[in-house]
């Protein structure tokens, strides 16, 4: 199966929901640079409904000028998991985009092994759930910034399988954010 590599903002206790207090912390240009290689590794995204909806306005305006990570989010193949967004919508909302329909781990598995590279997925929480719930997580990249949020969707809510990872790789940036790679113990 090509590599799935998850990308996830989370406070240390755990909240991804609306990443939007991260802004707090600015975006060290050394986050950009190892987020960048994430994504030179693979050779499509992978998204939930909810994620696609909010990247495609924001990405699909962009250019190379505006951002250098543009011409990837704009020109890969995009997988969307999603029961009620269909594959022409899919393509108009924004380019490359196709529906796979609700989650099923054969289909993702499907999806992944049609690509020699790997597969990005960012945000998409309850995807990334099910993902690693079934296995199907290559490496998980935690970017942890230095904020107890106290309520909000946790990426491993109660009631997770338990897992055991491996920590591969280590970084800490001057904004105080932690980047933590993951792959299975």
């Amino acid at each position: 199966m090509g590599a799935i590599a998850v990308h996830e903002f989370v406070s240390l206790d755990g909240v991804f929901e609306d990443p939007s207090w991260t802004a707090d912390y600015g975006f060290d240009p050394e986050m950009g640079d190892d987020i960048g290689r994430l994504t030179r590794s693979s050779d499509a995204i992978l998204l939930g409904r909810r994620t696609f909806e909010m990247f495609a306005p924001a990405w699909s305006q962009r250019t190379a000028a505006d951002d250098p990570g543009a011409p990837f989010f704009n020109d890969s193949p995009k997988g969307v998991v999603s029961s009620s967004l269909d594959d022409d919508t899919a393509e108009r909302t924004w380019g490359n985009s196709r529906s796979l329909g609700a989650y099923d781990a054969g289909r993702i598995r499907e999806f992944a092994d049609s690509f020699s590279g790997g597969v990005y997925v960012s945000g998409s929480g309850s995807l990334v759930r099910s993902l690693l719930a079934d296995g199907l997580v290559g490496s998980l990249h935690l970017f942890v910034y230095p904020v107890v949020r106290g309520t909000g969707a946790r990426l491993f809510p109660e009631g997770s399988a338990p897992a055991q990872l491996r920590l591969r790789h280590h970084d800490a940036y001057d904004n105080g954010v932690l980047h933590l790679h993951y792959t299975a113990a």
